[in-house]
């Protein structure tokens, strides 16, 4: 089809049988790797003309790379973003349909930014693109390990797989580049393990080049101290929680291994606000919701335990959780077990049931339940109608986290993306003008 479209040149793994006339194949022990090279040479390397900073890891990416982001933006430096969310160059916004674009699409970006003038990019890399290649023929001038935990094992099926796709990043790195790991999880050596860049580490519980510790800490924010080559710092910020306090942390170590200086980092980081629903805030009624994009078990015990740590005991917390469909089963009933012991009202709910019955999926959620907890809970499958019986079960002052989609704005069900925003139907149940 590619030669009958006029396809002059065809890269390969296996030579056809019969190769037309005027056609030049080249074969390739691996055609993802050199498509990577391929489309890197096609748009100039643009790689080599900036400087790419990625971040790998289960949870923290976006909130890691978005707020990098707005501190150049803040510093007054000219930068790009690949994320999640959303795709930037400098301040406009381009959608984003993967965590991590293919290897054409990355350097026609990548491309584009250089042409704005960026000087950075702050890139989340994600497991399945390393395993498929996608960063191939990139150069990265920096990476950041933010920690691992049970994701993903439906593509990767083992925690080894998972944990070497995620080193393969490392393990491209070049001389003159930074490595950046947490050195708190236990897999954050192993990422630098043979790592020919200069190696840093950051951690909240151990000895580290970059180490922080929270002061104080409040619904409202953190009182930080930072102890690094420049001494101890104390500044503030508003992200909640022990896992915000490892974000802000890789953030302010990368801005200083990317040359920025130190009091000028702290004071923009102080200013820096959560990402789009990454622990975002909405109030009405009396009642506080957290939409947070928590999807796996690690990051869902992370932001109850930081809403357990701030409330009053006057405050009920009601968690409305669900999980997508299609994707790993295996952490279904340990995310309800997760949820179940550590609030006082639980609903189980749809997340993106995409091809899967949503009752099936809620069925494995509950089989993590004791029977007092499912006494405890309820189930509706209906997203929407989940939220709208939390806003009702809640009283003034309590608090309800709504985990599981965070951004996003839709929810697939049967290969149909329709359109939903949790953080819409929050402020429609609580009368918050939906701006």
């Amino acid at each position: 089809m590619a030669i009958e479209g006029g396809a002059k040149s065809v890269i390969c793994q296996e030579l056809p049988k019969e190769q037309p006339a005027g056609v030049l194949f080249v074969r390739v022990a691996n055609s993802d790797i050199a498509l990577g090279i391929a489309a890197a040479n096609f748009y100039g390397n643009p790689s080599h003309k900036l400087q790419l900073v990625g971040i790998t890891g289960t949870n923290g990416k976006t909130t890691t790379v978005t707020l990098l982001h707005r501190m150049m933006r803040e510093l007054g430096i000219k930068a790009g973003l690949l994320s999640t969310i959303v795709n930037r160059i400098n301040d406009d916004e381009i959608a984003a349909t993967h965590t991590t674009p293919d290897a054409i699409e990355l350097n026609r970006l990548l491309s584009e930014m250089v042409e704005a003038g960026c000087e950075y990019c702050f890139m989340e890399v994600s497991s399945h693109a390393i395993v498929q290649n996608r960063i191939a023929g990139l150069r990265f001038a920096g990476a950041i390990f933010s920690n691992i935990t049970h994701d993903h094992l439906d593509f990767h099926k083992t925690m080894a797989n998972y944990i070497a796709a995620k080193k393969g990043l490392f393990d491209s790195l070049p001389e003159e580049a930074f490595a950046l790991t947490n050195i708190d999880d236990k897999n954050g050596r192993v990422m630098v393990q043979n790592c020919k860049a200069r190696i840093k580490t950051y951690s909240l519980q151990t000895v580290a080049d970059y180490r922080c510790k929270i002061l104080e800490s409040s619904i409202h924010g953190q009182h930080l101290e930072l102890s690094c080559a420049d001494g101890r710092k104390e500044f503030w910020t508003t992200l909640v929680g022990r896992f915000n306090a490892y974000n802000i942390t890789a953030i302010v170590a990368t801005a200083t291994l990317c040359g920025f200086e130190i009091d000028e980092v702290l004071r923009v980081a102080s200013k820096l606000v959560a990402a789009p629903g990454r622990f975002q805030y909405l109030h009405g009624r009396g009642i506080t919701a957290i939409v947070d994009y928590a999807h796996t078990p690690d990051a869902l015990q992370n932001v109850i335990d930081t809403i357990n740590e701030v409330r009053t005991k006057a405050q009920n917390l009601i968690v409305v959780v669900g999980c997508g469909g299609d994707r790993d089963p295996i952490k279904r009933p340990i995310m309800a077990q997760i949820a179940a012991e550590r609030s006082d009202r639980l609903i189980l709910t749809s997340d993106n049931p995409r091809t899967e019955n949503p009752e099936n999926i809620l069925d494995q959620m509950e089989a993590g339940l004791t029977a007092e907890q499912r006494s405890n809970s309820v189930r509706i499958s209906d997203r929407r109608q989940a939220i709208r019986t939390a806003i009702m079960m809640a009283k003034e002052g309590d608090i309800i986290l709504i985990a599981g989609k965070g951004h996003e704005t839709y929810q697939e069900i049967n290969g149909v993306r329709h359109h939903f925003d949790d953080r819409e139907e929050v402020r429609k149940e609580l009368g918050i003008d939906n701006k």
